[in-house]
């Protein structure tokens, strides 16, 4: 049986108030859209069709062409919008599942269980279905004696018997795909708003003898429909719940899980701790037995097993293990450390490979560099990679010792073994074994510092006459 997927992503969303396209909106560092295909794709969907409107371009080219398009020109209704695939999938035997692309909580488990119950239960329409303790202003499932679905009854028409019904509709099902374009063909504009509503089929369905199922969601949140800014805050709350347990549940320790932050696609290992303040963005991977945090930014970050990283930023960096990095330490995209790398306090790398057992303890910029084994570089040394022009490289050798406040002047090499005398500034290349002095002489002149005190005096009594 073939299993397809329609997303309903062509609402402008204006109660976002923004400049991007409401489906748009991250939840926890991915598209709410990209959420919804994950979740129809994981219940082995084979072909999703996303409606697209407002913004069509942009969705077009945040999913690419992992799924199929459909325009609706102009928005008149749910039932309208799924009319819109029917060029594409109407003549296709299965069962097809609509989905709006604003409802970034629902599991591909949920979709897994509708479908079930649905093919189980021979039905031409499956809705999934949500029990809140406040139903107001939706829809509610009136069932009959048989557990089936008699009725959707919209809130503002509802009894008041009706309106103590706590079982909602979410708005998201699954058909029999042949019936549902059928039965589309059927639906008309008919009321207040002029508009096609996919509520429609499920009464046009019954009409003509076919089974209605419901479908229980475990969870009501998967029924949160983001509109405004307000449910969007709700959603990324409880989808970094959702994320932060399942890496507790795989052995991660959180410290404080309500403040700290991980998103979607992020891997961590077990025996892992997480500090409050911690930000793991992008693909960022966490090896096993790390410390992360507190206060920590990691985007696009591979760190390998026993590292530790405190009050730091890392984008598109990788370490080894046993790496020790902070506080205060910022690395760059680029930036690949050796194992048991140590980078200290208010250190910048970037660009740069460093080698096993290396350090740069503090106060320095390393920047488009390959620094080899068992390299110190002392306080305040910085490589001087950019000359206004262009960006050079500096290569330093193992075993060198860069003393503190040198300015290598790239391009330059620093041969294996090597020493740098602090406060150099060394523009050419040093060889292998070589000890490198490049600053002034010393002078010092007697008694001097009396007569500059002196001028300073008689220049200011002067000022002030």
């Amino acid at each position: 049986m073939k299993k397809m997927a329609i997303v309903l992503a062509a609402g402008q969303g204006k109660r976002m108030k923004s400049k991007l396209y409401k489906v748009l909106h991250s939840v926890c560092g991915k598209p709410m859209v990209s959420h919804v295909l994950d979740a129809v794709r994981g219940a082995s969907c084979e072909r999703t069709v996303v409606i697209v409107g407002h913004g069509a371009e942009a969705v077009q080219s945040t999913l690419g062409d992992s799924v199929e398009y459909a325009l609706q020109a102009v928005q008149l209704g749910t039932g309208h919008a799924v009319m819109q695939a029917e060029s594409l999938i109407a003549d296709e035997d299965g069962v097809t599942v609509v989905i709006c692309g604003d409802t970034p909580l629902v599991r591909k488990e949920t979709v897994e269980a509708m479908i079930e119950l649905h093919v189980a239960q021979g039905a031409a329409a499956t809705i999934l279905t949500a029990e809140l303790a406040d139903p107001t202003g939706y829809g509610r499932i009136v069932r009959g004696a048989d557990n089936g679905v008699l009725r959707i009854v919209e809130h503002k028409d509802c009894t008041m018997a009706e309106s103590a019904i706590k079982e909602i509709n979410t708005g998201t099902y699954c058909f029999d795909n042949r019936k549902l374009f059928q039965a589309l063909k059927q639906v008309t504009n008919s009321n207040a708003q002029g508009e096609y509503y996919l509520t429609d089929v499920i009464g046009i369905l019954q009409l003509e003898g076919n089974g209605i199922v419901a479908c229980l969601v475990e969870d009501s949140s998967e029924a949160i429909g983001v509109n405004d800014r307000i449910a969007l805050g709700e959603a990324e709350r409880l989808m970094r719940l959702r994320i932060n347990t399942g890496h507790q549940v795989n052995g991660v320790t959180f410290i404080d899980a309500a403040h700290t932050y991980v998103e979607a696609n992020v891997t961590i290992g077990s025996d892992t701790i997480l500090y409050p303040g911690t930000v793991l963005r992008g693909q960022t991977s966490i090896g096993a037995d790390c410390i992360i945090g507190p206060s920590t930014e990691l985007t696009d970050t591979i760190v390998g097993d026993g590292s530790t990283i405190r009050q730091s930023v890392a984008e598109g960096a990788e370490l080894e293990e046993e790496c020790n990095v902070g506080p205060f330490a910022y690395l760059r995209p680029g930036t690949k450390l050796g194992r048991h790398v140590k980078i200290g306090d208010f250190v910048e790398i970037k660009n740069t490979v460093i080698g096993e057992h290396s350090k740069v303890p503090h106060l320095s910029y390393v920047g488009d560099a390959l620094v080899g084994a068992h390299v110190n570089i002392g306080c305040g040394a910085i490589t001087a990679n950019y000359d206004g022009y262009n960006k050079s490289k500096t290569e330093i050798g193992d075993h060198v010792f860069v003393g503190s406040n040198s300015n290598l002047i790239a391009p330059v090499k620093i041969g294996n073994g090597a020493y740098i005398v602090a406060g150099s500034t060394i523009t050419h290349n040093v060889p292998d074994n070589d000890v490198a002095i490049a600053r002034e002489r010393q002078v010092n002149k007697p008694g001097y510092a009396e007569k500059l005190r002196a001028r300073a005096k008689a220049k200011k009594e002067k000022e002030t006459e």
